[in-house]
């Protein structure tokens, strides 16, 4: 037999749980958008210093050059996010014309910032340390 609760809420749902009306696509899109930003930045942080610890270690440092062009591209990647999330976040997700050229947006994003993943992951692998000297 069904408690009163249980009849009160039909579809089982914990009523706390519940969002009063539509969710707001707009809304959800811009946090993300500035969620994603705020990673860029400190990414974009991370390797401004790998930079300048390996322009001080010298071209001495067996793989400088190959750091060098890696974090300048990866850099170039990070400002060219920043520029796309920031469109996005200011382009309306529901009006219904702009919804292609968003999804162009958000997937060039999101397909730079896999770019970026891995050229960081790259990065890391030739490893930039400070020697202390």
């Amino acid at each position: 037999m069904a408690s009163d609760r249980d009849s009160a809420n039909p579809h089982g749902m914990n009523p706390h749980l519940r969002v009063n009306g539509p969710m707001n696509i707009n809304h959800y899109a811009t946090k993300k958008s500035v969620a994603e930003s705020m990673l860029d930045v400190a990414l974009f942080m991370a390797n401004v210093t790998q930079l300048k610890a390996v322009l001080e270690q010298g071209t001495s440092f067996q793989y400088y050059a190959t750091l060098i062009v890696l974090i300048s591209i990866s850099l170039f990647f990070q400002v060219l996010i920043g520029i796309l999330l920031i469109i996005t976040a200011r382009l309306n997700l529901n009006d219904i014309a702009k919804q292609p050229r968003l999804n162009i947006l958000n997937n060039a994003a999101t397909a730079l910032i896999f770019i970026t993943v891995i050229l960081n992951i790259f990065i890391t692998a030739f490893g930039v340390q400070k020697t202390g000297i």
